[in-house]
């Protein structure tokens, strides 16, 4: 943590002479600039527009490739932990000693991940673009992988492709939503999406030292392009078409109700792909409404039929979720506004 120092800043009053000196010398300035600008001739300033989504993530790939095949983790000492090993990922490049490495692009798997021009706000319409993101899990925690509608517990640190360091968290874990990541605008998708490759540990516990510790917890480490994150909008120190590095280590997580209408937030991506910004139900009714849409895992009202979504489900004693159809029309009555 920075500390900053308090300073004290003292105003000398200005004699009447400085104050018309001052106010002539602003007069003067603000006269020459209205008349330069005065003509189009002069304006040379240019717009220049994003790339395109689809040749950038073609460029980020290419980059991201070249990156993995001349760089390699310490996976011996994952391997054969040496005494008082802490499971750090380190990222070195593939030369001299090192020449015997196994690189990474051997070692990672992928998924690809598709992203549209208008999660960015972009004027140009590009569809369904294909972005490769590649994660690696050194090692497993021993509960069950987050989906990407979880909270997740973390200590984490991203990095640009150079190594410089952007964000961490590296003592003591903080939590992240990685439903509200993945969202349009938020700059760390690809975080959100590779998360949920990895697993939590077991038991937490507090130390006296206001740190925790948790029983063997997942380590992972992915790579995305910019178009999982920020694309042409730098943020903080990271430059647009930034592709981004993330190491994690994964303690716990908490499966998430974001809208506390009885269904898991995941359980409310309908149509399947992962991805819960494009599902809402009742999107139409609710711009007609003059309503701001809201997609289904963040609405209370899922169809706009005006019974709350939690009294359309029945939820039975050990958590158990049974989604009634009462007209057998094969649409659950929470989903049906015909069903009111």
């Amino acid at each position: 943590m920075v500390n900053k120092n308090r300073g004290k800043l003292y105003l000398a009053r200005l004699n009447d002479k400085s104050c018309y000196m001052i106010r002539t010398i602003f007069l003067v300035f603000f006269a020459v600039l209205f008349f330069s600008c005065g003509s189009d001739d002069n304006l040379n300033v240019e717009v220049v527009p994003p790339l395109l989504l689809g040749d950038v993530a073609i460029e980020d790939d290419a980059e991201i490739r070249e990156f993995l095949q001349t760089h390699f983790y310490n996976y011996e000492e994952f391997q054969s932990p040496p005494a008082g090993f802490d499971f750090k990922i380190k990222i070195d490049t593939i030369s001299g000693e090192n020449q015997d490495k196994t690189p990474l692009i051997d070692q990672v798997s992928s998924a690809v991940i598709n992203v549209s021009s208008s999660e960015f706000n972009l004027r140009e319409e590009e569809e369904d673009i294909p972005h490769t993101y590649y994660y690696l899990s050194a090692r497993d925690g021993i509960n069950e992988n987050p989906t990407v509608a979880d909270s997740v517990f973390v200590r984490y640190e991203g990095t640009l492709l150079d190594g410089t360091a952007f964000d961490a968290a590296l003592n003591n874990p903080v939590w992240f939503d990685l439903a509200r990541i993945q969202g349009p605008l938020q700059g760390f998708r690809g975080f959100a999406e590779g998360v949920p490759n990895f697993k939590p540990g077991g038991a937490t516990t507090g130390n006296p030292d206001g740190t925790v510790s948790v029983e063997e917890y997942g380590v992972g480490w992915m790579i995305f392009p910019s178009g999982l994150g920020s694309f042409n909008s730098p943020t903080g120190s990271i430059p647009a078409y930034s592709p981004l590095i993330f190491a994690v280590d994964l303690y716990t997580i908490n499966t998430t109700d974001h809208d506390n209408d009885g269904i898991p937030s995941i359980l409310e991506d309908i149509d399947g792909n992962g991805f819960l910004y494009d599902d809402n139900t009742d999107e139409e009714d609710e711009l007609e409404a003059g309503f701001l849409p809201a997609v289904n895992f963040l609405d209370i009202d899922d169809d706009e039929d005006g019974t709350n979504t939690r009294d359309e489900i029945i939820i039975d004693g050990d958590g158990n979720i049974t989604f009634p159809d009462t007209d057998g029309d094969g649409v659950p009555d929470y989903l049906d506004k015909d069903n009111s």
